[in-house]
């Protein structure tokens, strides 16, 4: 074939674009439970076959985290298998599914608006199939993308992952907004023992309806996403692993030009050719690095803060939680652009090491400040700092290094394994948090506030040693050479 000199970033950034739609939905699935998790509730809490407690609460609205475990365990299957592309269609189907069901679990087996045990089991059931598509696109959006990226624009490309993550949940958070406009969440009244009741008066319209449409938004994204992505190539380095050269070399050129191409494709075969099959082939410490990555990405807690943010504002007295949940939202985005465009200057280590340090400021502020109300402002900048110190470091940079460290031969279930660890995690933090958070002593009615961010703290120091002592910066540097990095330090 014939094939231009020059590459086209046309070409590149538009199917990036498509690959990043997963990163978009990954954050709209984890958030949407923030605002539609009251409603939720108070439709449940009208059960006459079971009592619904706090602890039942707690694992409807972290049930999708199943489902992501799952879904990042398979996925290194599911990429040497089917193939990066195949694999990401399948995301948006169970995308698509989950978002249906989730809105109306009764379909075709139970009487609409009728809460009582199987419904919950049902509603459930859809969320972890929701969960199954994050989990998969949260390994494979980041693998894809590294995959087709160039090395010197892979860092910025695979943190546009991050920034679609964090804008689809400051989309949900709108969206949620907007949906229950001049509504009102339904008031949980406890009456002791971890069980509650709704109060006199609550809005019939959010406990009927309104958390349905906010579950319900989420199919238009993912139908989307599940049609552009079958129009996206497969990624070079799986073509080649599947021994279509041709349409490898087709997609290298396109995307770096004739000679840089063909140089790209026989680096790729060198390395594909090598016995390196074992996840193990490479030594310990590699897959070790990927999978603390992954756990302190989680262990620092930032998702404690995500998924519960409109409580959190409001036990601090905000009038409007749900409007200082998307305040939240934009400094995020303001903060994950900040790592977008630095990623590649400054490298990985130091913006993890800065956002460790900074995130550190912040869990220790709002544990010294939480709970006293002439220190609320200080609580508010505390979190404000805390959280976006992680969106400029761990939320992109993470992803960036899981995409890049592993060597090609065992990346898919190297990925894997360091994926489902994150999930593992993000389910232990956030089904912890709120029993930890509303721990009291006879002494200190606030023991729980401040013992949570100070552990939080504590594990963001923890974080910045581990990656000044363990994780290899990696910027510059191409996928096939992380194989001679790793075997020098075997």
């Amino acid at each position: 074939m014939d094939y231009s000199e020059k590459g086209s970033k046309t070409y590149l950034f538009t199917i990036v674009l498509v690959a990043v739609l997963g990163g978009l939905l990954f954050g709209y699935d984890t958030a949407v439970i923030s605002g539609a998790e009251k409603g939720l509730q108070a439709f449940f809490l009208g059960a006459e076959d079971f009592v619904y407690t706090d602890g039942w609460h707690g694992f409807t609205c972290a049930s999708a985290l199943i489902g992501c475990i799952i879904g990042s365990a398979i996925s290194g299957y599911l990429a040497s298998n089917w193939g990066r592309k195949k694999s990401l269609i399948f995301a948006g189907v169970m995308f698509f599914i989950s978002a249906l069901g989730s809105m109306e679990p009764e379909f075709l087996f139970f009487e609409h608006g009728v809460a009582n045990y199987p419904l919950l089991i049902a509603f459930n059931v859809y969320r972890v199939i929701g969960g199954v598509g994050v989990g998969l696109a949260s390994a494979l959006c980041p693998m894809y993308i590294a995959e087709v990226a160039p090395s010197n624009i892979r860092g910025t490309l695979v943190s546009w992952n991050q920034f679609a993550i964090i804008f689809g949940q400051l989309v949900v958070y709108m969206v949620n907004f907007f949906i229950l406009g001049d509504h009102t969440n339904p008031v949980i009244e406890s009456i002791g023992q971890g069980i509650n009741a709704v109060a006199p008066g609550s809005d019939p319209w959010t406990i009927s309806t309104g958390w349905r449409y906010m579950f319900g938004s989420e199919a238009v994204p993912a139908g989307l996403f599940a049609l552009l992505i079958c129009f996206v190539p497969e990624t070079p380095r799986y073509l080649v692993m599947a021994g279509q050269d041709n349409k490898a070399l087709a997609v290298l050129c396109k995307i770096n030009g004739k000679t840089e191409g063909t140089n790209i494709l026989n680096e790729i075969k060198n390395t594909i050719t090598e016995k390196t099959e074992k996840v193990f082939t490479y030594g310990v410490l590699v897959i070790f690095v990927g999978i603390m990555l992954s756990v302190f990405q989680q262990a620092v807690g930032i998702n404690a803060v995500l998924y519960y943010a409109p409580r959190i504002f409001g036990d601090m007295g905000m009038e409007n939680p749900m409007m200082q949940t998307i305040i939240m939202g934009v400094v995020n985005i303001l903060f994950t652009l900040v790592a977008i465009f630095t990623v590649e200057k400054w490298g990985r280590k130091p913006l993890l090491i800065t956002g460790s340090t900074g995130m550190a400021i912040g869990a220790f502020g709002v544990a010294m400040t939480f709970g006293h109300a002439d220190l609320g402002v200080v609580t508010m900048v505390s979190i404000m700092v805390y959280s976006a110190s992680f969106m400029m470091s761990w939320g992109p940079i993470c992803w960036v290094l899981i995409s890049e460290i592993f060597p090609n031969t065992i990346r898919g279930a190297a990925t894997a394994i360091a994926v489902a660890f994150q999930w593992i995690f993000n389910w232990i933090v956030s089904a912890s948090f709120v029993p930890m958070f509303n721990m009291q002593t006879s002494g200190d009615p606030n023991f729980g506030h401040w013992f949570t961010y100070g552990l939080y703290g504590v594990i963001c120091v923890l974080a910045a040693l581990f990656v000044w002592r363990l994780v290899p910066e990696t910027k510059g540097k191409t996928l096939e050479d992380m194989s001679n990095l790793w075997k020098n330090r075997k």
